[in-house]
């Protein structure tokens, strides 16, 4: 059955990727983006079921101003990603301040705001609807020098699981995607801090010379964003998402040792 997507993100990775499959399969998206030309390609190929519009998540005015043109375009929305992101890399003495305020406004605060502005349209439409928060494995366990993405990704977990109590009686529902690394753009994009010498025999620099090697074995992003579209196939979609066997495996574990720390106590 044909559905009516939102996608934050779709310039590229899982959301252009996302947005690519759908429209093959049918569907109808509104993709947002801070350089809309990105998908002029797709446009061309899908006049009428592409609309392409402009979103900086760390612009207020600009999410609220593509959710109403999104409504005002499809007439409603079915299910909605919350896909953008960035990344930083460094131990929090390395990082400096513009590069902790970015990160938690783009990953924190501007999620937080365009699932508020999301709320009101799908507390109003009879058949509620479904809000896909993607996160990432680093949203239930750490790596050294990620503590900052890690903060951005905790912290939108932790809101969605009470937004989602909150809204639970207007039949809309949250689904908080997993995946493990990823073969997408994102260590290209990643934005490293200048090393310390303090920090040269730390697992910090261990995980910078992996990033530097390109994070090992990643996963394919067509086969992360099916198991996204899968999710939504079924009349209970899943809370909870981990995506790939390494994300699952990793997040199990982090689970029980936390669990085991609680024990020793």
């Amino acid at each position: 059955m044909n559905k009516k997507w939102f996608i934050t993100g779709a310039s590229s990775g899982i959301g252009r990727n996302l947005t690519k499959q759908l429209l093959e399969a049918g569907h109808t998206v509104f993709a947002t983006l801070r350089k809309p030309e990105l998908l002029k390609d797709l446009a061309e190929i899908y006049p009428g079921r592409l609309h392409v519009d402009y979103l900086e998540l760390t612009d207020l005015n600009s999410i609220e101003k593509a959710v109403t043109n999104a409504y005002a375009k499809l007439g409603h929305i079915d299910i909605a990603v919350s896909n953008a992101g960035i990344g930083v890399f460094g131990a929090v003495e390395e990082l400096d301040s513009s590069m902790i305020i970015d990160q938690l406004n783009v990953n924190l605060l501007g999620s937080i705001m365009l699932i508020k502005a999301l709320i009101p349209f799908l507390r109003k439409q009879l058949k509620g609807g479904h809000i896909i928060q993607i996160s990432s494995e680093g949203g239930q366990i750490t790596y050294p020098g990620f503590s900052l993405y890690h903060a951005s990704k905790w912290g939108i977990e932790g809101f969605v699981e009470a937004t989602a109590q909150d809204v639970s009686s207007f039949n809309i529902s949250f689904t908080i995607a997993e995946p493990g690394p990823t073969g997408t753009n994102f260590g290209n994009s990643l934005k490293i801090a200048k090393s310390m010498e303090a920090y040269q025999s730390t697992r910090v620099h261990e995980i910078k010379k992996f990033i530097n090697a390109g994070f090992g074995e990643l996963d394919d992003v067509a086969d992360v964003v099916e198991a996204i579209i899968k999710c939504t196939t079924v009349e209970n979609p899943p809370f909870r998402l981990p995506i790939g066997k390494v994300a699952t495996k990793n997040i199990i574990t982090g689970l029980q040792k936390r669990l085991d720390a609680i024990k020793m106590v």
